[in-house]
């Protein structure tokens, strides 16, 4: 076990994730105790990891830059004790890239870019390369977005099917709450009205309808939330419009000849793996074969934007299995994929499970096969005429790694961009859902970023809608 001990609470964050990464399957444990003499103090079975003095920080005088040498010390020092490093270097956050954006956007040179993401964060060079190309192509991306004047809107549909044991987000299985669909639908289309109707002179560049599983909904529900979305917003200014149809067990002809019948510009069909003897353990209800067939069929309706997303560290899977999967994938020939590091969050069946339990050891082994896994991914999407475009982490990812999305030519997912990079707002409705508003700063460097939460729980989002509708309005138009 580890003990992290704290004088303040500035530091825990970043020093809980960095401790994780270098110690994966450790128990960690955290105290701030203010009368502590040491600034931090790590302890692995009683005995000393590291220790930071307060006169280590006492003469840097902005927070930020105290942080930074907290955290390179810590990464630094358990360097030394572990004799291995961090992909990512000493970088905690999900969103690596917006650092090298913002570089991008203040015209530095690329060279130097690189060299400051290994020299003063650590990275390795394989990740900075990877993090710089996927900056670059996100900011050719989002040079016809207008920033000031436009959003994105977001659509929570909380059902599913059944809840895979890996999920930790907000979704209810089908069978149990068939009874609230239509009283949520209703609570939803009096949200999405509210935001229509204040929104209004605004430009939607795009949609996302997520979930959950929207696609839990009938093809007649389907229909109603689409039309309904048609009356109240203007597509002048729309770009991109996706559905995560998701699960191949919840996707019908009829459910997609809707969404081609409302124009909707991309879609998702997510097997997360082609190995059935995992799709059974995870809880997925469905065969390989439903997921080609799936794929085949929207294919023939006139798709001609589909995402597939994997995960990559399933329980039980190995890298050949990895390898398997990336080779059905290549045999469909998706236009988008998008490789997922599994992260076994608090709120998953997943961590609760006994029998998934890992030692640090089989941690450690994760870790490498994951990497693995990511190269080959890596390798089949340039097979398949793919670059990387957008990027993300995860807390609890195994080995400290990362999501990536690959597109063909033409065919990156814009919202995906812009849920990471934080340009623009995005309207966000649903139970769950988080509205995210986004203010250009008046010296043209940097942004104010606000959020307005949804409550996540289904029967209190029903109850409350107006409450939700008012948390908006307090936001973004009162």
């Amino acid at each position: 076990m580890i003990k992290l001990i704290f004088q303040n609470e500035i530091y825990p964050y970043d020093v809980y994730h960095l401790t994780k990464a270098f110690f994966p399957g450790e128990e960690i444990v955290q105290e701030i105790c203010p009368e502590a003499d040491l600034l931090i103090k790590a302890e692995r079975n009683g005995e000393k990891l590291l220790e930071i003095p307060h006169a280590s920080v006492e003469n840097i005088p902005e927070r930020k830059e105290k942080k930074y040498f907290v955290n390179r010390f810590v990464y630094e020092t358990y360097e030394k004790l572990t004799g291995k490093g961090l992909a990512w270097g000493i970088l905690t956050g999900i969103r690596p890239t917006k650092i090298m954006m913002g570089a991008l956007e203040e015209g530095r040179k690329e060279k130097e870019i690189l060299e400051e993401m290994q020299t003063h964060y650590l990275m390795t060079e394989e990740k900075a390369r990877l993090g710089l190309e996927i900056a670059k192509r996100e900011k050719m991306l989002l040079e016809k977005l207008d920033y000031e004047n436009g959003y994105s809107l977001y659509v929570g549909i909380p059902f599913c099917p059944t809840t895979c044991i890996y999920c930790s987000f907000t979704s209810y299985p089908l069978a149990s709450w068939k009874n609230y669909v239509e009283e949520y639908l209703t609570a939803l289309f009096k949200e999405i009205s509210a935001v229509g109707l204040h929104m209004q002179g605004k430009k939607l560049n795009t949609i996302y309808i997520g979930g959950g599983t929207p696609t839990t909904l009938s093809a007649e529900q389907l229909d109603r939330l689409l039309s309904h979305l048609e009356a109240t917003f203007s597509y002048e200014f729309l770009l991109e419009f996706t559905v995560e149809a998701g699960r191949p067990d919840s996707i019908t002809r009829e459910k997609l000849e809707v969404l081609r019948k409302h124009r909707i510009s991309r879609i998702s069909i997510n097997p997360q793996t082609m190995q059935q003897k995992t799709l059974d353990l995870i809880g997925r209800r469905h065969t390989v074969d439903d997921i080609i067939q799936v794929y085949q069929m929207a294919r023939e309706l006139g798709f001609d934007n589909i995402n597939m997303d994997l995960i990559a560290g399933l329980p039980g899977e190995t890298p050949e299995d990895m390898e398997d999967t990336l080779k059905a994938i290549c045999r469909l020939d998706p236009d988008n994929l998008t490789v997922h590091s599994l992260a076994v969050k608090r709120a998953s069946k997943l961590r609760q499970m006994e029998e998934f339990r890992r030692t640090a050891e089989e941690e450690e082994k994760m870790a490498k096969d994951l990497s693995g896994m990511i190269e080959l991914s890596y390798e089949y999407a340039e097979k398949m005429g793919m670059t990387p475009y957008y990027l993300y982490r995860q807390k609890n990812i195994a080995g400290n790694f990362e999501n990536v999305g690959y597109a063909k030519v033409d065919k990156a997912g814009i919202y995906n961009i812009l849920i990471m990079e934080e340009k623009q707002t995005i309207v966000a409705c649903g139970a769950g859902a988080s509205t995210k508003a986004v203010w250009p700063e008046a010296s043209g460097n940097g942004c104010r970023i606000e959020r307005a939460e949804n409550v996540k729980d289904l029967k209190e989002y029903i109850a409350r809608i107006d409450e939700m509708i008012d948390r908006k309005g307090e936001l973004l138009w009162h």
